[in-house]
């Protein structure tokens, strides 16, 4: 068993913290991260957050969706209390559905630099329609990946 060292989570101030804050607006400066200590591997870490809430930008009324964050580490990863944060500060946040995809992808990618990222949201129906937006990132070497996840879901449609 490989124990952590105290260096290697430094930063790390969330987890195991009894005096938890939720953040009532946006706030990405609540998201930690720690060292990968398997970079020599691509491996894929996913984070499946059912209970998303947002406001919809004009009416003000609550929009819904379970998110999914598919990503291949590089050398930082993100600490997965401080992402439990992080999506809660949306739910006083007015934006579209799209919009909020964009921007937790946007705030992961400059959080971890990671080899690949995407953001999923399965929004749950208001007026009728629902909406899934998909916002992707990738390092050179992974732009093929991103161009098939992409077309994944032109297909699954």
């Amino acid at each position: 068993m490989t124990n952590r060292t105290t260096e290697e989570l430094q930063g790390v101030t969330l987890l195991g913290n009894q005096n938890t804050k939720y953040e009532q607006d946006y706030n990405p400066a609540v998201l930690e991260t720690f060292i990968n200590k398997h970079q020599e591997s691509d491996y894929l870490v996913t984070f499946n957050c059912p209970e998303f809430t947002s406001l919809c930008p004009k009416t003000g009324q609550p929009d819904f969706a379970k998110i999914i964050i598919n990503y291949i580490p590089a050398e930082r990863m993100v600490e997965s209390k401080s992402l439990k944060l992080y999506l809660f500060s949306f739910r006083n946040h007015g934006d579209f559905h799209e919009d909020c995809v964009n921007i937790i992808k946007n705030d992961l990618v400059a959080l971890m630099k990671p080899k690949y990222l995407e953001v999923i949201g399965i929004f749950n129906p208001r007026g009728g329609i629902s909406i899934y937006p998909f916002a992707s990132y990738a390092e050179p070497p992974y732009k093929e990946l991103e161009r098939q996840r992409l077309l994944q879901c032109f297909r699954n449609q």
